[in-house]
């Protein structure tokens, strides 16, 4: 190699280096799991550092609201994207769905859920955990499902919610409740539920749970925000996305 293209090589080495930067990522609460394993590959294939917080989409909506330096966000629908891009704290045209998610009636107990969330209507259960239906989809999805039951009132004294889905997952892996309404990605791995027992609850149940993610007025000129975005569309985050559950 000559002085000129060794020379040439190390300035292009060094550039990239210099361009690696990191990305500040607000994420939904059901998609820690899958983002986690994205994040790892995202930084070995690009020299991008996805740094992630996770929590309830309604909870991120209000704090980039109030200021939060977070450039891309991975919400748990799609009406809090449209309305950040709408009201100019997002980037017009970044914005689109990376996942379906699905909901799930699960317990840790083996056999307690059956295949046709009967169980709801037996009534045998102290306590039913769901996320909080003000700020996180997933909950709003769970009373739904509740509503078109007809078993909204019946239950309501039952409840345990938490802020987000992550907690209302905690409610029922502890037991403090013997069942939850969680996201379908924190139980299922290789093609099943992996403890307990669950109802994967049909699509037609509720409204469908469309994630959005978008492109945040802070990192409008990052790179490794745009490029976390282009590899969210990849073939290799899509697969760890449907090894999770969600649909694409």
């Amino acid at each position: 190699m000559t002085w000129t293209r060794w020379l040439a090589w190390a300035l292009c080495c060094f550039m990239g280096a210099a361009q690696a930067t990191e990305v500040k990522v607000a994420v939904a609460a059901n998609f820690t799991a899958p983002m986690q394993k994205i994040a790892e590959a995202f930084a070995q294939d690009t020299g991008h550092r996805a740094v992630l917080a996770f929590g309830a989409t309604g909870s991120f909506y209000a704090q980039i609201r109030n200021g939060a330096p977070f450039e891309v966000l991975l919400a748990a629908d799609a009406a809090t994207p449209a309305r950040l891009e709408r009201e100019g704290l997002g980037v017009p045209g970044t914005r689109f769905s990376y996942a379906t998610g699905r909901l799930v009636l699960w317990s840790r107990e083996p056999g307690r859920v059956d295949e046709g969330g009967q169980v709801l209507r037996s009534g045998n259960f102290r306590r039913l955990a769901l996320a909080d239906p003000k700020l996180a989809p997933y909950g709003a999805a769970a009373m739904d499902v509740l509503r078109g039951l007809g078993l909204a009132t019946t239950l309501a004294p039952k409840f345990v919610q938490g802020q987000n889905i992550a907690q209302a997952y905690q409610f029922a892996a502890t037991g403090n409740a013997e069942l939850g309404f969680v996201a379908l990605s924190q139980v299922w791995a290789d093609g099943r539920i992996q403890q307990g027992s669950g109802w994967v609850v049909p699509a037609n149940l509720h409204a469908p749970i469309l994630q959005d993610a978008l492109l945040l007025n802070p990192g409008r000129n990052q790179p490794a925000a745009r490029a976390l975005l282009a590899y969210l569309r990849g073939d290799k985050a899509r697969a760890i996305m449907r090894s999770h559950g969600y649909d694409l």
